[in-house]
């Protein structure tokens, strides 16, 4: 199916003034109670009097008074706003306080917006609230989307600063004091919560824009084009690309093989059954591997299967030899003696993938984050046809005492790890010691599922269930070098994440239960090259954002936002189906007509391919 652009949702466009005729109307309906007769000779005394109806006479308006408004038609051609409530009111109010307990837990407490009788939404990111401060405005989603258009610029402020506030208690279960948010975030990323207070200077160190660039949206710059489209078999699990001849996709029957071209990648009619069809590895009797990891020049891969569905973990891997498409092994995890359980593994750097000796990778698991061998100690690959059950061997590691709960992880182009939690933060740890972050960005308030770092290791970018979070790790120590959060503690210049989301449109098209999941920056595994864009999945929809016009402070996106900067500039894939994976190919792939390797989509079904062309069509 096609692409289109982030719809930045229609101009409400009846005046400002209207506030005033509501305050007219006010009076009115007070007037009309005296009888006609009346009525003239009041008029006729005033006039006589020459006296004029004062703004002091008029009926003030209601406290948090608002305009309501309901986008209808979706992105049809004939999609437009309507006024919903033109005389109303907004409250933040506890869910225990207002008698309505229809949220799914009744015990909990928490802020919800209550707009006249038509709207009450738990104050959340799930709302995806999006400012317009020129048009002292807010757009969000509940049960449909809304917009509220506010009397005064004071009114506006005053609304974002409660709805910031009424967030960070239903997160924290904490008061929005000053001394609270010290409490959560720390005195170094105070500038999270306080964005003005933080150094944006690496952010502007970063841009490399002329002020003709910063001005351009990249939609006006930049195409997608779809080049292929197959059928994938039905199934698919995950999607594995090659930087070398070919890529992969796991589904339910097994590994298909697919060429890598300049536009994209081509099924090879190639694939490697290690199942029966039902699910099941059928000598093994494990469910699909959910994880498929690429070594040894790509030409073996590693397959992690779940012990439970519905659950990452597992105990071992099989490795599958590409070359000859068999099974060659199966690997346990263990340390000490004792079976240990992984919920995730990944290559030790960026490129290493390409290294045709490399035998380690890492893993991960809640509470630990290691270093697997599948050679002896001595050094020598074990002997796989000897040995009915090898043993990976923890080369290195830690296994943290205390709730770490771990999600995700990922590696830089030199081995340093980003691993993101279930609470929120971000951890940074240098490529020498995994028993001590280097760095630890707080969260703020969701989830981590997925995270990527940068080849240089300069950005990070986490992957929550409503939006996306990019930190940049650059900071200048006590001697004036440049580092990276990964090499040192960042102290006290730490500057703020900008975050990534759908605007409250594209959010409810998207569908409530559709998350954000699997963001990525484009594929480079050489020094000195820097990642152009970076994609997300939710839904039906592949999301692509332009690396530096996010990074670019100037950007449109960021005029008149209060708090963390929030961009909404993005190309949408639209599929007919939920997607599955969206990841760019590696730079090597991008032809001298596109500023980008093309982008390869797969859903259950289908498999598809798409360039990004740098020329205007039509």
């Amino acid at each position: 199916m096609g692409t289109s652009q982030s719809r930045e949702g229609l101009e409400v466009t009846d005046s400002d003034s209207d506030y005033e005729e509501e305050q007219e109307h006010c009076e009115d309906a007070q007037t009309n109670t005296v009888s006609k007769p009346q009525l003239d000779d009041i008029d006729a005394k005033l006039k006589a009097l020459k006296l004029k109806y004062s703004n002091s006479q008029t009926t003030p308006l209601p406290v948090n008074a608002v305009k309501l408004y309901l986008h209808i038609g979706g992105n049809a051609p004939n999609a437009k706003w309507i006024l919903s409530d033109k005389h109303t009111s907004y409250a933040f109010v506890k869910n225990d306080d207002d008698g309505d307990q229809n949220d799914d837990d009744e015990t909990d407490s928490f802020y919800v917006l209550k707009v006249g009788s038509k709207v009450r939404a738990r104050v959340s990111t799930e709302m995806q609230l999006k400012m317009f401060g020129d048009q002292r405005r807010v757009d969000f989603v509940s049960n449909g989307v809304w917009a509220l258009k506010f009397p005064t610029d004071e009114a506006y402020r005053k609304f974002i600063t409660e709805f910031q506030d009424c967030i960070f208690e239903n997160v924290y279960n904490l008061e929005a004091t000053e001394e609270n948010k010290v409490k959560i975030y720390g005195k170094e990323f105070i500038g999270w919560v306080k964005p003005e207070a933080a150094d944006d200077s690496m952010w502007e160190d970063a841009d490399d824009f002329s002020s003709e660039k910063a001005k351009t949206p990249v939609r006006d710059r930049e195409n997608l084009m779809e080049e292929f489209e197959e059928a994938a078999n039905g199934g698919v699990h995950s999607l594995s690309l090659g930087a070398l001849d070919n890529s992969f996709l796991v589904n339910d029957t097994g590994v298909h093989v697919y060429r890598n071209f300049e536009r994209g990648i081509h099924g090879k009619g190639v694939a490697v059954k290690f199942n029966s069809g039902d699910g099941k590895f059928s000598d093994l009797g494990e469910h699909t591997p959910n994880k498929a990891l690429l070594m040894r020049a790509e030409t073996n891969m590693m397959l992690m299967s779940p012990m439970n569905e519905g659950k990452p973990h597992g105990s071992k891997l099989h490795q599958l030899d590409i070359e000859t498409g068999k099974i060659v092994s199966e690997w346990k995890f263990e340390k000490d003696g004792v079976d240990v359980m992984m919920r995730d593994i990944t290559n030790d750097t960026k490129g290493s993938q390409l290294d045709p000796s490399e035998s380690t990778f890492l893993g991960l698991d809640d509470n630990r984050l290691c270093q697997w061998d599948m050679r002896e100690r001595k050094g020598m690959v074990q002997s796989l046809a000897m040995a009915n059950s090898p043993v990976l061997h923890w080369t290195q590691g830690h296994q943290f005492s205390r709730g770490t709960n771990f999600q995700c992880f990922a590696t830089t182009g030199d081995g340093s790890i980003v691993v993101g939690s279930l609470d929120g933060k971000i951890r940074l740890y240098s490529k020498t010691s995994m028993r001590q972050a280097k760095t630890a960005f707080p969260g703020l308030g969701s989830p981590i599922t997925h995270v990527d770092v940068t080849y240089d290791g300069k950005w990070v970018l986490g992957t929550t269930d409503t939006y996306l979070v990019l930190i940049c790790t650059l900071f200048t120590d006590k001697d004036g070098k440049t580092k990276t959060g990964f090499s040192g503690r960042m102290g006290n210049r730490i500057p703020a994440p900008r975050l990534l989301k759908l605007t409250p449109l594209d959010s409810h098209l998207a569908g409530a239960n559709n998350k954000f999941h699997g963001g990525h920056f484009s594929w480079v595994t050489e020094s000195g090259k820097q990642e152009r864009h970076l994609v997300a999945t939710v839904g039906k929809f592949s999301v692509i954002w332009d690396f530096q016009q996010v990074k670019n402070s100037a950007h449109e996106c960021y005029r008149n936002q209060q708090g963390l900067k929030s961009c909404y500039c993005y190309k949408i894939v639209l599929k007919d189906e939920s997607i599955v994976e969206s990841r760019f190919m590696h730079d090597k792939f991008a032809v001298s007509d596109s500023p980008e390797a093309p982008l390869v989509v797969a859903t259950p079904m289908k498999v598809s391919s798409f360039s990004l062309s740098g020329k205007k069509h039509g």
